[in-house]
């Protein structure tokens, strides 16, 4: 199950925090997403553990709790919408027509 967290101090490092988890059971991976400019945390990332139960009970034990002076949310993550891609605005072109304007 993959959890999604937000609320987390910017100190806070993905060793410390796969730590915490791996509290409740194996961790299979954890990314806490980044400023690309400035590589500093930007206070929310992600925890996949491999075991249901032991990822709800997780988020049962840690939604709303304080996490180094924090409140932090924990939730199952929720997949992104797909929105086609190339959805909305432009055309498509068949380059093999000859074109008219």
């Amino acid at each position: 199950m993959k959890i999604f967290i937000t609320g987390l101090p910017l100190e806070v490092g993905e060793d410390e925090l796969t730590a915490v988890f791996g509290d409740f059971g194996q961790v299979k991976s954890l990314r806490i997403i980044k400023d690309r400019e400035t590589n500093q945390s930007r206070g929310f990332g992600f925890v996949e553990m491999p075991n249901d139960d032991e990822a709800k009970e997780a988020i049962k034990r840690m939604n709303g709790g304080d996490y180094n002076g924090n409140r932090i949310k924990v939730a199952e993550a929720q997949d992104k919408p797909n929105t086609g891609g190339n959805a909305g605005g432009g055309f498509k072109r068949n380059n093999n027509r000859e074109r008219s304007y």
